[in-house]
């Protein structure tokens, strides 16, 4: 669905990674994990955003500053008008289950929020497993933990919380998994996950609604894209 949002606010959360809160309709959200297409001046393509969080009129989404386009992103102002495609792709499912665990990587951790608060709200025992490259990194963690979430941090260089990756904290006990980080994050994670769950998946992306197939991936089902057939698949049906 097409929409026009305004920008209530625009602010940096840690090193080059910034929140947006948005107003606008946000009737076409229906799952934790779908994200906006955001057309910028003189880009051709939209940018791909994953949402944190979404209320009655209020949208939440956080990125990181690759590039040009969302270089142009952290220059917005609030006031300012963006178009965008909303309420694409196919979100998590939330599960019957007693003690997920919810594993984010970087820019991952985002879309994780809104699942982590649904899970909060049906009485599940979450654990949220949050993996930085370094201190600097890091947003959301106390967020996290104000949803009721346990919250493990883990660094690669260790300069905050565990020192390693996310698969060096799933010692854990849990009964489901829900993923969403960079593809090398995601196999490891599945290489010693424990029960089924789903993963989101990071992909470049042409159009954001299934037209161009630039985002093809491999399933057991043969090749989906993962704009509208994802970005969340079930863990067994992904082929690594």
């Amino acid at each position: 669905m097409k929409s026009d949002y305004i920008i209530l606010s625009n602010k940096p959360l840690a090193s080059r990674v910034y929140e947006m809160k948005l107003s606008g309709d946000t009737t076409a959200f229906k799952a934790a994990g779908q994200f906006i297409n955001i057309k910028l001046d003189g880009k051709f393509l939209r940018r791909p955003i994953s949402v944190a969080d979404y209320a009655d009129g209020c949208l939440t989404i956080i990125y990181k500053v690759v590039g040009a386009g969302t270089e142009q992103m952290s220059q917005l102002k609030a006031g300012d008008m963006l178009d965008c495609l909303a309420g694409l792709g196919n979100g998590f499912t939330v599960m019957p289950c007693q003690s997920p665990v919810v594993i984010g990587g970087g820019v991952g951790v985002p879309p994780l929020y809104n699942l982590t608060k649904k899970l909060i709200k049906q009485g599940q025992n979450a654990t949220v497993i949050m993996g930085f490259n370094k201190k600097n990194e890091i947003f959301y963690e106390q967020e996290f933990k104000a949803l009721g979430a346990k919250v493990i941090v883990a660094t690669a260089d260790g300069s905050y919380g565990e020192k390693g990756f996310v698969t060096d904290v799933m010692n854990i006990n849990y009964d489901y998994i829900y993923a969403c980080g960079p593809v090398p994050m995601l196999k490891a994670v599945n290489s010693i996950a424990k029960t089924p769950g789903q993963f989101s998946l990071e992909e470049r992306m042409g159009c954001g609604f299934g037209a161009c197939m630039g985002c093809s991936c491999k399933t057991k089902n043969g090749a989906k894209r993962v704009c509208c057939d994802g970005p969340v698949f079930e863990r067994g049906e992904l082929l690594w």
